[in-house]
């Protein structure tokens, strides 16, 4: 795929010489302000990079027309042009950018690119860096292949994980969140694959953080519970479970309100189905905090994450969280002891799980103590310094891998 030059505003002076160990150039289609669990994490990886000193290029999309690059010793960012995503007008992709990016990384070479997305602007840097002998490693964030289920092309699953197996068997590494997801993609033909956990700004998501003005504002009076859930309200999220367990809770307990944070193409659908529930929209920063610590009960029935950022914030929020064993939550809770795990699948199992908890207060207080202590131990400078392991090990490895025959990367 080729670029067009005019993708790209050349920021090309060079940053201010000083001590350094690593020039990384850092691609992602998606970045605050935008919100995603691979935004946020991608944020929190390039400004610690930055803080350990290493030098941090950005690479991303124009987000919105008056998006202007930040800039400062150290760090500064490109803006390519980019297109909105379908449905998800506030998120945008990028597009197919190579001859940009060489004439880029000719001028000033970094001495790893890290492609966060696998979208055309990452494949393009992948390009790029072949073109240049640059060392690239990538990150395994989302799983496009399973969510091609839940918007009926399911048949577009093998062509899928077809494209991500050629596009990070390109790499010198992919990183990934879990043990679990390393096995499976190791099955499923990826090669040379890191396990790099995900962590938690435990300052800002934290018990403290309980608003009882923002649970009135929900209708919930002094005592009632209020169960929720924070993410996309998206096909993939296998929301209806949580209006199943949120019905047999109000069975029980006819004053339980249900909280949904986010936002997505099915939310007139939700809102139809459980008119009573509150549809919070969008929050970010100490807002969504607020909103995490003033729950009583965290819901999380994905089976579609390769994480599940939602997961270790809830838990640092001091939040009994329930969940399939599956992600992040599969890594970190030990059902019964820090929260509660169903089968992967197990709606039934899932919706008796929320009506035991729902029911018992004493159980949800003594499972959410120890999912705070569980959450204490998942700051992200521990997590940062394992992620710069590997880009210093690629930066010694020299650059991208040649790709593999054809018949073998189409192979699915």
């Amino acid at each position: 795929m080729q670029g067009m030059d005019d993708t790209l505003e050349l920021q090309v002076d060079e940053i201010p010489a000083r001590r350094r160990s690593m020039r990384v150039a850092f691609v992602t289609e998606t970045y605050p302000p935008e919100v995603n669990g691979v935004a946020t994490t991608t944020a929190q990886f390039v400004e610690g990079l930055h803080r350990r000193q290493h030098d941090v290029q950005l690479i991303r999309p124009r987000q919105a027309e008056g998006d202007r690059p930040d800039a400062e010793p150290g760090f500064h960012e490109v803006l390519m042009r980019g297109l909105a995503i379908p449905k998800y007008p506030q998120l945008r992709m990028g597009v197919p950018s190579k001859r940009a990016l060489v004439k880029l990384w000719s001028l000033r070479r970094p001495d790893v690119v890290h492609v966060a997305t696998e979208g055309p602007l990452g494949w393009s840097a992948l390009q790029a860096a072949r073109h240049l002998q640059l060392p690239a490693t990538s990150d395994f964030r989302t799983n496009f292949h399973a969510y091609s289920r839940h918007y009926g092309v399911g048949w577009l699953q093998r062509p899928i994980m077809a494209y991500l197996r050629k596009f990070h068997n390109r790499c010198v590494c992919t990183l990934v969140p879990t043990e679990a997801l390393r096995a499976d993609l190791a099955a499923a033909g990826f090669e040379r694959l890191q396990v790099v956990p995900r962590g938690v700004d435990t300052q800002r998501f934290a018990p403290a953080r309980r608003s009882e003005d923002l649970r009135r504002a929900w209708g919930a009076a002094p005592g009632d519970l209020v169960v929720g859930c924070v993410g996309r309200l998206a096909a993939e999220k296998n929301l209806g479970v949580v209006l199943a367990a949120f019905r047999a809770i109000r069975e029980n307990l006819p004053r339980a309100r249900l909280v949904l944070v986010g936002d997505g193409p099915l939310r007139a659908e939700l809102a139809a189905a459980c008119p009573d529930a509150v549809f919070a929209g969008m929050r970010g920063g100490d807002d969504l905090a607020a909103h995490y610590a003033s729950l009583d009960l965290f819901l999380f029935p994905s089976l579609t994450e390769t994480f599940g950022n939602v997961t270790v914030e809830a838990l640092a929020s001091g939040l009994p969280v329930l969940a399939f064993d599956h992600a992040a939550a599969g890594q970190l809770i030990r059902s019964g002891e820090n929260g509660r795990l169903a089968a992967a699948g197990d709606s039934a199992a899932f919706v008796a799980a929320a009506v035991a908890l729902a029911r018992d207060d004493a159980l949800r207080a003594r499972l959410a103590a120890q999912a705070l202590a569980t959450a204490q131990g998942l700051g992200w400078e521990a997590v940062v310094a394992r992620f710069e392991s590997h880009l210093g090990a690629a930066c010694g490895a020299g650059s991208t891998p040649s790709p593999a025959p054809v018949s073998l990367l189409e192979r699915a």
